[in-house]
């Protein structure tokens, strides 16, 4: 009997990778990019998630407006680097390319459709000058698109600069699927908060916490708590939770949670209310581009079930998008908080969950 065959390290079959999804909610959701109330699917292996933010989304429709998330920015970065012959050679060459900078404008312009420069930030590190490019980019996530763009600029520059020399398409200055500063300072992707004002009556009952005890909590877990384990702009407890399970769901490059992830919850009292925000400096998110389309249905059922496949101005469905991230973001945040403000209540649930099949309070399967 011959072995078994083997398939090698070309093969080329795609097979399927099941993760559990549901719907849950739905969220109650006002702001500058989407109204109303939405079910929002949450991929994961992690199924206590799904009641978690069924809570916050059943607290969010007991508040007229419910949760208001407002996009503020929204563009995608790619950062080229290349070489001088000495520092002083790099900064005489970055002024004169900042100078063109309506020139580099029109070259992005005449190569693309939706990829529109709007900011070239320098960066010299002895002879090396890295140019960090920023582009809005219609309603795609844009990594491909900015790449493009990038090495029809590139050319261009090192043209007009023949003293300078190519070293590489993408510096890290960028910066894509790492944890960094710059991306929270400069921007990259879609700048979302998230915000809430919840009565003292229903912080109570529904959430069997205090604003007090909320608000202290944030404080010393969020804000102390990641400062001393040296988290980087990010003071958050879970929100790769929501990210991973939102991207995946619906069709996002889900290595950007690693930025996405990076974002400050913040808490205070206003009387005996409760005013709760998250905000994300930078959700990679997208409705069109690799990964959505007819060729996974899935992916396409839920963003036309999100309302993000409807005929609107470039760019409006992926800020619709974000603003149903941001807002479940919110949901799962806000009720794991709580539930860590009285002693074992955390495990409990998880346990509870874990041995009664799992179905969330307000989703569907």
């Amino acid at each position: 009997m011959s072995a078994p065959e083997q398939r090698t390290s070309t093969d080329k079959t795609i097979t399927q990778t099941p993760i559990p999804t549901r719907w849950v909610g739905p969220i109650r959701v006002s702001g500058n990019a989407v109204e109303g109330e939405h079910a929002v699917p949450l991929a994961t292996y992690e199924s206590p998630l799904w009641p978690s933010v069924g809570r916050g989304a059943r607290i969010s429709r007991m508040v007229e407006g419910g949760i208001v998330a407002t996009v503020v920015d929204e563009r995608m970065t790619r950062s080229v680097v290349v070489r001088a012959s000495s520092a002083a050679a790099a900064h005489l060459a970055t002024g004169r390319i900042l100078a063109r900078q309506a020139e580099l404008e029109q070259i992005v312009a005449g190569q693309s459709r939706f990829a529109k420069l709007v900011e070239v930030h320098p960066e010299i590190v002895g002879d090396l000058l890295f140019l960090r490019f920023a582009f809005t980019t219609g309603d795609a996530s844009g990594h491909n698109m900015v790449t493009q763009a990038a090495d029809t600029l590139l050319p261009a520059i090192l043209a007009w600069e023949p003293e300078l020399s190519y070293v590489s398409i993408s510096g890290n200055f960028c910066s894509d699927k790492k944890a960094t500063a710059v991306n929270g300072i400069r921007g990259r992707g879609r700048h979302t908060i998230a915000e809430i004002v919840l009565p003292g009556m229903v912080v109570e009952r529904f959430l069997k916490s205090s604003t007090e005890r909320i608000v202290d909590l944030n404080t010393a877990k969020n804000l102390v708590g990641s400062t001393i384990a040296g988290a980087l702009r990010s003071a958050n407890a879970h929100y790769a939770n929501m990210l991973l399970g939102f991207y995946v769901a619906t069709g996002q490059d889900a290595a950007n949670i690693v930025e996405g992830s990076q974002g400050i919850t913040f808490a205070e009292a206003r009387g005996d209310d409760l005013y709760f925000s998250c905000s994300l400096p930078h959700l990679i998110v997208g409705t069109v581009g690799n990964g959505k389309g007819n060729d996974l249905p899935v992916v396409e059922d839920a963003l036309v079930r999100l309302g993000c496949r409807e005929d609107r101005e470039p760019g409006a469905n992926a800020r619709r998008l974000a603003g149903l991230c941001a807002a479940t973001v919110l949901c799962g945040e806000l009720s794991l908080l709580a539930a860590q403000t009285n002693p074992g209540e955390l495990m409990a649930a998880h346990v509870a969950m874990e041995r009664s099949g799992n179905r969330p309070e307000g989703a569907s399967a």
